[in-house]
């Protein structure tokens, strides 16, 4: 949430939350991970909705498969603008942030909702259950979470590639850009897909808000402060 939100204010654009569940961690690991009730989470989505509304809208960790299911009810009565999924299915330390069976409720209840969904080479596994090693698997992953129902599939860090793969209906194409060499990424695929949402309600389209966005997050990777043992980037690259 904290680097959602500060990315957010970093492409100017107005941040809202909702607290699908809260984590105790730092930069050693993850502490611990509390799943909210799902009569807290509806509240808080209809907060949103019934007031601001949003031109985009991201999901991160949720924790549960009900979860997944209500925000994926909620949406369908009050759309939010071009939805952006990221799985949030493991930290940065490795840390499991869902049940097992949360994958399988995203793909059924939010990848008919969304207009990208960027899971990294190990979500885009935990997924589909296709071992992603190469393009080749890389792209098959992507196909299956199309099939699913989203439009735009970007799998981050395609091992060989030193890029993302970014596949939609025309077809597929590695987004290359430079790799920053630094144990501080903490946070880096939540503040992706944060920067992504900030230049779609920004009103760019599809591909060139994923550009931007991955132009920004290596920016963000090449002046990281330093803090800690896998700290987080620098959200005002």
């Amino acid at each position: 949430i904290q680097a959602d939100l500060k990315t957010f204010h970093r492409h100017g654009v107005y941040g809202q939350s909702v607290l699908t569940l809260l984590t105790a961690q730092n930069t050693r690991g993850v502490q611990g991970v509390f799943v909210q009730p799902v009569d807290v989470v509806r509240t808080q989505l209809r907060s949103v909705a019934d007031d601001l509304g949003a031109e985009a809208t991201k999901t991160g960790a949720i924790g549960s498969a009900e979860l997944v299911a209500a925000i994926a009810d909620e949406l369908q009565v009050r759309p939010l603008g071009a939805l952006v999924v990221d799985p949030g299915l493991v930290s940065k330390h490795g840390q499991a942030l869902a049940a097992p069976e949360v994958g399988a409720a995203l793909r059924r209840h939010l990848l008919p909702l969304a207009l990208v969904v960027t899971p990294n080479r190990h979500e885009a596994a935990c997924l589909t259950g296709i071992e992603v090693t190469d393009r080749t698997s890389a792209e098959r992953a992507a196909q299956l979470l199309r099939r699913d129902g989203a439009e735009v599939v970007v799998v981050k860090d395609v091992p060989g590639a030193a890029a993302d793969l970014y596949v939609d209906g025309a077809g597929s194409q590695l987004l290359e850009r430079p790799h920053v060499e630094t144990r501080h990424r903490h946070g880096s695929g939540c503040t992706f897909s944060a920067a992504v949402v900030a230049q779609l309600a920004r009103g760019l389209a599809t591909h060139d808000a994923v550009s931007a966005a991955q132009d920004f997050v290596v920016r963000a990777l090449a002046s990281a402060p330093g803090l800690g043992e896998i700290g987080p980037l620098n959200h005002w690259a």
